[in-house]
Parts: structure tokens; sequence; C-alpha cells
């Protein structure tokens, strides 16, 4: 469980709800994209590199040395960038740009997909995934759709977790407005509430569930100024001003967060799977006196959560799309899915690999990633989301900190995101 603290969903979800670059190239769409031939890796053989983030769990480098041995007739190679999401991104769009071959296969980000598909930088693998569908938790197919195609094959994922104090309360509650007064009558909340990537996963599990969205339907224009995701803000203010909310809290990352809770501090966390062993282990405060729940519903609205994690994506500058694709259908079969999640403390995309009894016996709470998973969302998908986000989580971050309401942090949102959507 300890890999999954230092890189799995600590290295992939904080880059997923982390930093991103501000900028993206947004011009393009995907009418024209070339389409994978599943065909072609029934009798792949070559050369085949798979561009990924820096391999600190060690469950790639394991990945590609079966694969390696058991297809002799394929060289699979890996390459590693930086840590950082930004340079990995950075890396793959430089590439990109020159129309290199060199990266066959890339490991993207969830928030990615709609800035590589716009610029058809990547095939169309719908033909493949329709023929892995029923394996896939559903919600992880959200995360490689843009205009109707899917886009790459999840490989990581994951979803936040509402942890509560057990020797506080029996049950965690249903409601958020729940969480908000059993906190009060206890010590609280904390969650990351700084103005960055983690602020807008946070605003938006409570505004999809309150039945808010960000963009309109069709993509092409904002939706964030509505009633229900003032409901949502509103709240979250109220959090801060009644003292509900942990003080400092604006200033908060997932690492100040989980610090707090395991002080003792918290009757309730948001934060992701990867604090649960840490917040077990010896010198925390609420070793023992905790346990974890899918994120609870709004009132009058439903449940949501939001996605991360990462996908597999294949060039169309490959010269080896056959084997690149032979690779991906290895990495996402059933018995890598189990040793990636057993082994490698990483959130598998197929659903049944959570009724393992091996699982279930490292993983406790395995049910209730797979329902945290299942019930997810993705962020807008959009070739400008870089500066949606930034709408978003700059003015939340204004609202949390009593500078403007709740109103005029979203007609500023709105306003920024309508702006930067004219940009494509």
């Amino acid at each position: 469980m300890g890999k999954w603290i230092t890189a799995g969903i600590c290295v992939a979800l904080l880059a997923s709800c982390g930093g991103d670059d501000e900028t993206t190239t947004t011009t393009g769409d995907s009418d024209g994209a070339k389409v994978i031939d599943v065909a072609a890796m029934d009798e792949a053989k070559g050369d085949v590199t798979f561009c990924t983030g820096k391999d600190t769990s060690g469950d790639k480098t394991a990945a590609v040395k079966a694969f390696n041995e058991e297809h002799p007739d394929i060289n699979l190679e890996m390459v590693e960038f930086s840590a950082s999401a930004d340079e990995q991104r950075a890396q793959f769009v430089q590439r990109q740009e020159a129309e290199s071959g060199e990266c066959d296969v890339f490991y993207s980000d969830v928030i990615w997909t709609a800035e590589f598909a716009s610029q058809q930088w990547i095939y169309d693998m719908t033909p493949y995934i329709e023929t892995r569908k029923q394996e896939l938790i559903p919600a992880t197919l959200e995360s490689v759709d843009y205009e109707g195609k899917l886009w790459g094959m999840p490989h990581q994922t994951n979803a936040a977790f509402l942890y509560y104090r057990t020797d506080q309360i029996s049950e965690p509650p249903q409601t958020w407005q729940e969480v908000y007064e059993v906190g009060g009558r206890n010590d609280g909340i904390v969650y990351q509430g700084a103005a960055y990537e983690g602020l807008t996963c946070d605003f938006l599990e409570l505004a999809f569930a309150a039945g808010g969205q960000v963009l309109s339907d069709d993509g092409k224009s904002a939706a964030i100024d509505s009633p229900e995701n003032e409901r949502a803000l509103q709240l979250m203010v109220d959090g801060i001003e009644n003292g509900v909310a942990a003080n400092g809290v604006t200033t908060y990352m997932e690492e100040e967060a989980r610090r707090y809770f395991e002080s003792g501090r918290a009757t309730f966390m948001r934060n992701w799977p990867y604090a649960y062993e840490l917040g077990q282990a010896k010198g925390s405060k609420v070793r023992g006196k905790f346990d974890v729940a899918p994120l609870p519903a709004f009132e009058g609205g439903g449940r949501a959560a939001i996605l991360g994690g990462h996908n597999f994506v294949v060039s169309v500058f490959s010269d080896n799309p056959g084997a690149a694709l032979k690779w991906i259908d290895f990495a996402t079969s059933r018995e890598e899915q189990l040793i990636t999640l057993r082994d490698f403390s990483q959130a598998a995309v197929l659903t049944d690999v959570y009724d393992d009894p091996a699982v279930r016996r490292k993983f406790p709470f395995a049910p209730q990633l797979r329902e945290a998973v299942s019930q997810a969302r993705s962020r807008p998908v959009s070739p400008v989301y870089p500066q949606i986000s930034q709408a978003i989580y700059e003015n939340v971050s204004e609202a949390l900190n009593g500078r403007i309401t709740p109103k005029e942090a979203l007609e500023k949102a709105q306003a920024e995101i309508d702006d930067a959507l004219q940009t494509f």
C-alpha cells in the first residue's frame, strides 16, 4: 500500500487534480482523424515505444518486462519523462507538433483528451474500445470521450473519498449538508481549498451533485453561472464563515489536508485514497479511528465525484500502431490490471478486479473505491480545459476568502470560460 502513496494515486491523482499548463493549442477538430485498425495487432511485430511520466511505483516497468517476455517478436521500450504533469504534457506536445513518431503510445492524463484529439494527434480508438466496453467501469470511458468518439484506453483511475472519524460518528452522512451540520457539532471538515486544480475538483464534486454543470451540452458556451452551482459554492462559503471548515483551509492542498486530519483536528476530510494507508500508520492520531465512504449526495440533487487517472493513447505519427495496440491490450488485460491493483496499488479500470479475494484482503476499501469511481464524472472535456479550470479555481477561491460573493464568482467564471471557448 505504501507504493500507492509515493506514485500511484499520489502522483497520478495529484497530477490529475494538481497544477497544469495554462496554455494549450486550440485549432482543429476531430473530423477526419485516423481510426485504429484492431486487426493490425494480430500480426504485430517490430519496435514500439511507450512514453510515460516517471514510473516511481514500478508497475509500468514490470508490465513492460512481462510484455517483452510474452511477445518476443515485439521490442517494447519505455521512455520516462518528468514526474511533473506539466512537463509530461509539454514533452508530448513538442513531439506531436514536430510530427515525431518517437512516442508510439503515450500515458495521457484524463484532462488532456480533448486537446490531443482536437489536434488530430492521436488515433480514434473507438473500434477497439467497443470490443472491451463491457469490462470497464463505465465512468472511466467519459475521460476518453470527445465529440462522440473514444480516443484512448483507460488504464488507471481514481476518485476521492469522504474520510470520517468513527470515534465521533457511527455512520457517514448521506448529504453534503449533513456533513457540514455534523461537522459543526464536532471538529469540522478539511479539504483542498487552495487556488489550484484540486479546488476545481473539490468544487465540482458539490456542484455536479447539486445538478450544476460547467459547459453547455454542446460544449460551446459556459453554463457555470447557475442556481445549482451557486448553492454548492454557498455551502462551501458558509462552512468557512461558520468555522466548520478548517482554519487555513483556503491554503491547503492534499498533503496539508491529510496532515490536519491525521492530527485529530477534523471529523471529516475530503481526499484521495492514498491518504488511507498514511492515516493508519504509526504516529497518526486517528489511527484505527476513521473509515471512508464514497462522497455524499447534495440535498435535492444526486451524488458525484471527479474522475482522475491516466489513459493509453496512440500517436498518429507512430510507425507501428499495431504493436502499440498490442501493448495496450496486454497492459489492460484482467491479469495485468489485477497485478497493477494488488501488487502496485494502482486503481484498476476493470470492474471485476475489485472482487478478487486478494484485493479485498489487501484493500478493505476496494468496494467503496469502485463505487466512488462508478459515480465519478469527468471534468469538462474541452481543448481549453486548463483555462476553464483556472477560471473555476481562481474565482471559487475568491469567494471562499470572502472577497466576492458566490454569485459574483460564478459570473466572473462564466465570462472567463466563454472568452476561453472563443479561442477555438
